[in-house]
């Protein structure tokens, strides 16, 4: 991990990030709404927690066979994937609401699918937001040895093959969350004294942390244990909720950054970046199927990655609306607005893009 953090320019010739925030600022002064949710988010909200909790107590109260069990979890992976690039996205990010407590309160429901807002604000918010696609820096990059996600990574003979394992990976996701990955993160995190606002007290960090995991232990696995439901029905059902989730959380984030149009642009010798961190935003991130409503509705507007990466504290049910502002703009200034018609589209140059990574650097 590089420790000296990347400097963005600072001068931007085009006046890109200024016209476009002005522009932006107006549709909604004009329009007299604000930029938090609105009662469509609410309602989804409701609809989403109802998809990924109720199949949980049907299981808890109903005697089923195993087949069903198992197409309930499923069900509830959906909805956990769900609530979390809705609800706990836009509450981490501060958009839900225009009230604190509210978006607090959101943004917690991230105990609830297994992860822990301190991890999720840094991960997220600081470094995949603000040092996008640079490789040392953004995350979200970084799979170990098993996936290559970038030039920049060290070539293995058995990347060869990412394009075809890597989406059974992908499904680990959230379960890695729940196991290892929060301890982990925290210990890296605060030994690097890295916060989103204002630091954090270490001894508190990390009381939440084991609170948090024994409760949703007891919730998820302790629970339907003791109220007669069979130990490895419920550790395999607990599996494939996972595993569901994270194979749609996975998929989702990919489409958005790991493609052939992206870049992975990293700074000159003196730390510095060729852009402004608005433009590298369009260089880094690409949408995909902007028009199609099942998806908007379901992936909580991170199909406008771009819209999301260049105004993050603007509630997702209003991507759509900004949208044209923000490729107007673009194409006035000459700069880049990557997009796929299709979430199929996207989904094919992701895993095309990874079988190019994947083949000998002295191939390619």
């Amino acid at each position: 991990m590089i420790k000296t953090a990347p400097t963005f320019a600072k001068q931007d010739n085009l006046k890109f990030f200024r016209t476009l925030n002005s522009r932006v600022n107006n549709y909604f002064k004009e329009n007299n709404i604000q930029k938090t949710g609105n009662w469509s988010l609410y309602l989804k909200t409701v609809i989403l927690i109802t998809v990924f909790l109720a199949p949980y107590f049907l299981i808890l109260t109903l005697g089923m066979p195993f087949w069903a069990h198992l197409l309930l979890t499923i069900v509830m992976g959906i909805g956990m994937a769900g609530v979390g690039m809705n609800v706990m996205h836009d509450g981490n990010h501060g958009s839900y609401s225009n009230k604190n407590w509210v978006n607090k309160f959101m943004g917690g429901t991230i105990y609830v699918l297994a992860g822990n807002v301190y991890n999720w604000q840094v991960q997220h918010n600081v470094l995949h937001h603000t040092y996008t696609n640079i490789p040392g820096h953004d995350e979200d990059l970084d799979a170990g040895r098993v996936i290559r996600f970038t030039k920049d990574a060290k070539w293995y003979n058995f990347h060869r093959f990412q394009q075809y394992y890597s989406v059974f990976l992908y499904g680990l996701l959230t379960f890695n969350w729940a196991i290892t990955t929060d301890f982990k993160q925290m210990r890296s995190y605060l030994k690097r004294k890295l916060s989103y606002g204002e630091a954090k007290n270490p001894k508190i960090l990390w009381t939440t942390l084991i609170i948090t995991k024994v409760i949703y232990v007891s919730i998820w696995i302790v629970l339907p244990i003791i109220l007669g439901i069979t130990w490895w029905k419920v550790l395999i059902g607990f599996f494939v909720m996972h595993y569901t989730a994270g194979l749609i959380l996975s998929v989702v984030f990919q489409l958005a950054h790991v493609v052939d149009e992206t870049t992975n642009p990293s700074p000159n010798e003196l730390g510095e970046m060729d852009n402004t961190w608005a433009i590298h935003q369009l260089f880094t991130t690409t949408n995909f199927a902007p028009k199609n409503k099942i998806v908007n509705w379901y992936t909580g507007g991170l199909n406008h990655q771009i819209e999301h990466h260049i105004f993050p504290n603007i509630s997702h049910v209003h991507y759509g609306k900004i949208a044209k502002i923000v490729k107007e703009t673009a194409q006035e200034c000459n700069l880049p607005y990557y997009e796929y018609k299709t979430m199929r589209g996207a989904v094919i140059a992701h895993f095309k893009h990874l079988k190019e990574l994947g083949m000998k650097p002295e191939l390619t």
